[in-house]
């Protein structure tokens, strides 16, 4: 596998190298030696499929507040995806900045995106798969969202939306203000479950 760094820091490019014959491909898509000598995360407790039926459909933006800072390395294993992640980390230099990356089963490029990242997705084919693998186990209660268009981001998606869930599509609007003083009551105080923009 070869690994290059991201735009935001943390955010690492993770392109499997396939052998090829006549029969079709193999390729190793994690290896925890690895990444453990990119100095990655390589513990994921958790893997998950997303599977979308149409092209255009938009997941997300979706966050983890803490305690609950999941990780995740993602992967499109069937289909193409338009892949964003937002820097939701209150003291990072690249606050509320996102990077976008397609990934498809073709490319055999993966993401890991480290804690503190909204993330989200569009599919760019009918028929799309996602497959992640997450450094902590979902919790219920902690999760918080982001509106997909919303205008403190700026993401441009490649489609008009196909599909959005009701709750994507009434995610609140992002308030960095807001944010920050949730987020740091969460992090004092990590009893704390309650919503939260």
């Amino acid at each position: 596998m070869k690994f290059t760094e991201g735009p935001l820091p943390g955010i690492c490019l993770i392109q499997s190298e396939p052998h090829v014959d006549e029969r079709g491909s193999f390729a190793r898509i994690f290896c925890e030696t690895e990444l453990a000598g990119q100095g990655l995360p390589h513990r994921f407790v958790q893997a998950s499929l997303s599977r979308n039926h149409r092209v255009g459909t938009v997941r997300g933006l979706h966050f983890q507040w803490p305690p609950s800072r999941e990780g995740k390395l993602v992967r499109c294993v069937a289909g193409a995806i338009f892949d964003v992640m937002v820097d939701l980390r209150p003291s990072s230099e690249t606050f509320m900045r996102h990077f976008a990356v397609p990934l498809s089963g073709e490319s055999g490029m993966g993401v890991y995106i480290p804690q503190g990242f909204a993330h989200g997705f569009q599919t760019l084919s009918d028929d799309t798969t996602v497959l992640y693998q997450m450094s902590e186990a979902y919790r219920s209660g902690f999760d918080g969202g982001c509106r997909y268009d919303d205008p403190a981001f700026a993401i441009e998606w490649p489609r008009p939306p196909s599909a959005v869930s009701e709750r994507d599509r009434n995610a609140p609007l992002f308030d960095p203000d807001a944010y920050r003083a949730e987020h740091a009551l969460r992090a004092s105080d990590p009893r704390t479950c309650r919503g939260a923009t």
